[in-house]
Parts: structure tokens; sequence; C-alpha cells
């Protein structure tokens, strides 16, 4: 009877184990998402502010007088 309460509380055990190891995972793939939406969010700013400064032309738009030859 003992080996039974023994093989009963190992499982217990394991199942503890397991279970912790999960919540981690559980928290770091939502620590992952969040970061991953930080970026996304970063990207699309970078985005908005390439493609305004894209209708700028270039740096000396017009010409400076040292650029016309």
């Amino acid at each position: 009877m003992t080996w039974i309460y023994l093989a009963a509380g190992l499982g217990l055990a394991g199942l503890v184990v397991v279970g912790i190891a999960g919540a981690r995972v559980v928290a770091a793939a939502r620590t992952l998402e969040r970061e991953m939406r930080q970026i996304a969010e970063a990207k699309a700013q970078l985005e908005l502010r390439r493609a305004r400064l894209a209708g700028r032309g270039d740096e000396t738009a017009p010409q400076a007088a040292y650029d016309r030859g």
C-alpha cells in the first residue's frame, strides 16, 4: 500500500512541475507577443516617416548653387 501512495505522490509532484513549466511558457509567450506588437508599431511609424521624407526630395531641393555646376 505504501508503494501506491509513493507513486501517487510522485505523479502529483510531476504534474506540479509540468504545471509550473507551462505557466512560465505562457508568461514568456505573452511577453514575446507584447514585444512583437511594439516592434510592429515602431515599424509602422518608421514607414510613415520614411514615406514623408521620401516626398521631400533630396537634401538640397532645389539644388544649391554649388550643385548646379
